[in-house]
């Protein structure tokens, strides 16, 4: 998953989407984007452009031309094939492989699931969300070595050390 259609923008079928991409050229693949519906259905689609606009991006999708076109795929999640991604240096990851994973504490106790990646220019934010003490809860973690100390995609989980006050 390297994205999900959040709105419209204006009356030409533009999309706003949130990316969980750094770069924009992972939406230009040659064989198309996939779309996963709010229906469920799958189709694979070809971007006309896409550009930075604010914290989502904008795109076009060849076929969508109007904005009510575009508001049926409000809520839909755009994927690439992983082969045609860039190769990632370590202890780096894809947005999409971290986001859904558990995060735990030094001690074990579960923090919630990160739910979004924020970036800024210093250091990406995690929004980790879950329950504690019956009460749900968001914290915003900071992806920096001193705080997050193991990431097991395989097990689906992250520890983390959050700093005071946290």
């Amino acid at each position: 998953m390297v994205g999900r259609v959040v709105g419209v923008h204006g009356i030409r079928g533009s999309l706003k989407v949130h990316s969980y991409a750094e770069s924009l050229s992972v939406y230009e693949a040659e064989e198309g984007i996939r779309v996963a519906l709010p229906d469920g259905s799958i189709r694979t689609m070809t971007v006309g452009w896409v550009q930075s606009h604010g914290r989502v991006l904008l795109m076009t999708l060849d076929g969508v031309a109007d904005r009510s076109q575009a508001e049926s795929l409000i809520g839909s999640t755009l994927f690439v094939d992983k082969a045609c991604l860039p190769a990632l240096e370590e202890d780096t990851y894809y947005w999409s492989d971290l986001v859904g994973l558990q995060v735990y504490d030094t001690t074990g106790v579960h923090l919630g699931r990160l739910d979004e990646v924020i970036p800024t220019p210093g250091n990406d934010i995690y929004v980790v969300r879950g329950r504690q003490d019956g009460q749900t809860r968001e914290m915003l973690i900071p992806a920096i070595g001193d705080v997050v100390l193991k990431i097991d995609l395989e097990g689906k989980t992250m520890i983390v050390d959050p700093p005071e006050g946290l």
